[in-house]
């Protein structure tokens, strides 16, 4: 079998308001102006699948320079946009380095990582994977050249940076009924174990990652196309994205479910997740 084992670990926590969680339906700057209130803190998850080829990393978390580097965060109103709509606490031992090597790992064990999106809180950890393929979308690439890259979420600076081998890549077309509805696919080792498929909304380019082998449920890493999966269950879809694209790719996703009732999706920030993962594993090891 490929897929040798799947952990999970957590850079530090992001707090964000109830709006960022479940859309009230209103526009991004009128609630994220207005809103009051914060969530409890969540894990800003990194997901370790070991692959027979090699360590593979579903984000890379959020970088710790981003509460003890004042310099870190843009300055004037779009900073203070930044810091209106999440904040962090990350310990000195969350960083990816950290992590890995609590799972027995180095970073010089990442065979590729795939950012589902170019977020701060999934792109954290480039800095400590100077060997590794880095996979993005071309959709999620494209927007470093967006003019409002920056309000977007999307800080160059953090991501631009010397010696990165990244590989941005367009799922071609696929006729696979086991994925249907998912009509787009990439593989990441031409083993069928690991499928990148395009799930947009949160991002114009957000990818999501299919796990599937024999003797385990299926696996799904969706990034922030959700923060609750019962949310996504319910069709009840996150106040940052596109309205439109969010619902049909938690349609897609929903429907996957159906025909794979055992299908466990893992969010990025869902607090569920990491017991939802061991839940799953320990069933496959009965």
């Amino acid at each position: 079998m490929p897929v040798l084992s799947v952990s999970a670990f957590s850079t530090g926590t992001v707090q964000i308001r109830p709006e960022h969680i479940r859309s009230n339906r209103t526009p991004l700057l009128w609630w994220l102006l207005t809103s009051r209130s914060w969530s409890a803190p969540r894990p800003i998850n990194v997901y370790v699948i070991v692959h027979s080829e090699g360590v593979v990393l579903v984000d890379t978390g959020q970088d710790r320079a981003s509460v003890t580097d004042p310099g870190y965060f843009p300055r004037g109103i779009v900073g203070w946009l930044y810091a209106r709509l999440a904040r962090f606490s990350i310990r000195p031992d969350e960083t990816l380095t950290a992590g890995l090597a609590a799972l027995g790992h180095s970073p010089h064990d990442v065979h590729t990582a795939v950012i589902t999106h170019l977020h701060q809180d999934h792109i954290g950890g480039l800095r400590e994977l100077p060997t590794s393929r880095i996979v993005v979308s071309e959709i999620e690439w494209a927007q470093l050249d967006s003019p409002l890259a920056l309000v977007d979420g999307i800080m160059k600076d953090h991501i631009l940076l010397p010696g990165l081998n990244w590989s941005p890549v367009t799922p071609p077309p696929v006729v696979d009924p086991t994925i249907f509805p998912f009509t787009h696919a990439w593989d990441l080792f031409n083993d069928g174990s690991l499928l990148v498929l395009p799930t947009p909304g949160h991002t114009p380019g957000s990818l999501s990652v299919l796990l599937r082998q024999p003797g385990m449920p299926p696996l799904l890493f969706v990034g922030d196309l959700t923060y609750d999966v019962d949310l996504l269950a319910a069709q009840k879809v996150p106040g940052v994205g596109k309205l439109r694209g969010l619902l049909e790719s938690s349609r897609a996703v929903n429907a996957l479910r159906s025909r794979f009732p055992d299908l466990v999706v893992l969010a990025a920030h869902d607090p569920a997740a990491a017991s939802l993962l061991a839940v799953a594993l320990v069933g496959n090891q009965r």
